[in-house]
């Protein structure tokens, strides 16, 4: 059955979505803006991320850390992340701590402090991270690197966690600028689930928020759209460190949005999830080919990829059990919850589509899924990927 969403949008812009849930004594309070890696600004890459963590700084009635006083010390607990397309930042606490957080993120949005020092110690902890993710992992390079071979045009060319050229050139202006630019109440989305009043909630959303002023400035958006690739295309990337060598395959594939997302789902478990997927049985066990086997299907807001990397019904209805198992199980707290209702509004435009992703997922047929394989990957020129040990940046 349809879930009891409640939904409004506040004079100032601000999106909200509520849902609240009996049998539990908890809620998850989460703002996403409508910012990801794709808006970093030119020889920036990486900001939108490095701004991430800006935000668990001081603000005008906050001193730094503050959201780890108001979650983790009464038993709940918080978390952000930086995707191609938006920015979260999600709670889970007490219900009788509502109000207070709601008051705080309402706070952080507007009246956020950053001073060189703080700006200085973040942006060493985002490039010790850069270090640990993708310098030191021996395939690390490989993958940050498949978005800047697998897109031309689309900044989701650049990878999120950025460049530390890029994060070494970033200044204190740079970081309120991005602030002044992105983080407003008509470029986020409020996602309330749990247990609350709703008449309470609204009463603390108008209080906190709705006095919160919209800049009259517009929002910068990205509009490139990113082409067909006309022809097939290969690229050698060398790296020190690298025990095995590796391939990547990477087509282009369609927006989140597109008909034919919940059967390239299907299609990358089929490939790739499990010890019998059909990668690891054709390249693992039966030619030897390869030590470990995989595929995924990236599908943003504008565009995507379609990769597979080499290091039947029944067989359908196997997998779509698997997926829609993993959906459900990760919809059964209210930050699970609340994480569906924000890839909902943020790659489809519309709360409900998390409701309807399952219903679609159940529909997929086998000629879905090979129809969907022979138009995105099949019938289309891909970029191959070759990664092996040398002398590489």
């Amino acid at each position: 059955p349809p879930r009891p969403l409640r939904q409004r949008k506040l004079a100032n812009g601000l999106q909200v979505v509520s849902l609240p849930t009996r049998g539990g004594a908890t809620v998850s309070v989460q703002v996403w803006y409508r910012v990801g890696g794709k808006d970093d600004p030119a020889g920036r890459s990486g900001f939108a991320h490095l701004f991430e963590h800006m935000m668990f700084k001081k603000t005008r009635h906050m001193p730094s850390e503050t959201f780890d006083r108001l979650t983790e010390d009464v038993g709940g607990l918080n978390n952000a992340f930086t995707a191609e397309d938006m920015t979260g930042y999600q709670n889970e606490v007490p219900s009788n701590h509502l109000e207070r957080l709601l008051w705080a993120e309402a706070e952080r949005m507007a009246n956020l402090q950053v001073d060189q020092a703080s700006f200085d110690s973040e942006r060493k902890v985002v490039i010790e991270e850069l270090r640990e993710r993708v310098l030191a992992d021996p395939y690390g390079r490989l993958f940050n690197a498949l978005p800047q071979h697998g897109f031309e045009r689309h900044p989701y060319r650049r990878p999120v966690i950025g460049s530390e050229a890029d994060l070494n050139a970033a200044t204190l202006d740079d970081v309120k600028r991005f602030h002044t630019t992105y983080y407003r109440p008509d470029n986020a989305l409020l996602i309330v689930v749990g247990d609350f009043d709703a008449a309470q909630l609204d009463g603390w959303i108008d209080r906190y928020f709705g006095r919160l002023v919209t800049p009259a400035a517009t929002i910068p958006r990205v509009t490139e759209r990113e082409p067909a690739r006309t022809q097939d295309s290969r690229v050698t990337i060398k790296a020190p460190n690298v025990p095995l060598p590796a391939v990547a395959l990477v087509w282009k594939g369609p927006p989140a949005s597109h008909a034919d997302a919940p059967a390239l789902e299907m299609a990358q478990a089929l490939l790739s999830a499990g010890e019998s997927s059909r990668l690891n049985e054709a390249l693992v066990y039966r030619a030897q080919a390869a030590q470990a086997a995989g595929s995924s299907a990236d599908l943003y807001a504008d565009a995507g990829l379609f990769t597979a990397y080499a290091i039947a019904p029944a067989e359908l209805d196997k997998v779509r059990t698997q997926l829609l198992t993993a959906a459900l199980a990760g919809r059964q707290t209210p930050q699970g919850q609340a994480q569906a209702i924000g890839q909902a509004v943020l790659l489809h435009g519309d709360a409900r589509a998390a409701d309807r992703d399952l219903q679609r997922l159940q529909a997929v047929s086998a000629a879905d899924v090979q129809a969907a394989l022979q138009r995105w990957v099949l019938g289309s020129k891909r970029m191959t990927v070759q990664y092996s040990q040398g002398a590489g940046a």
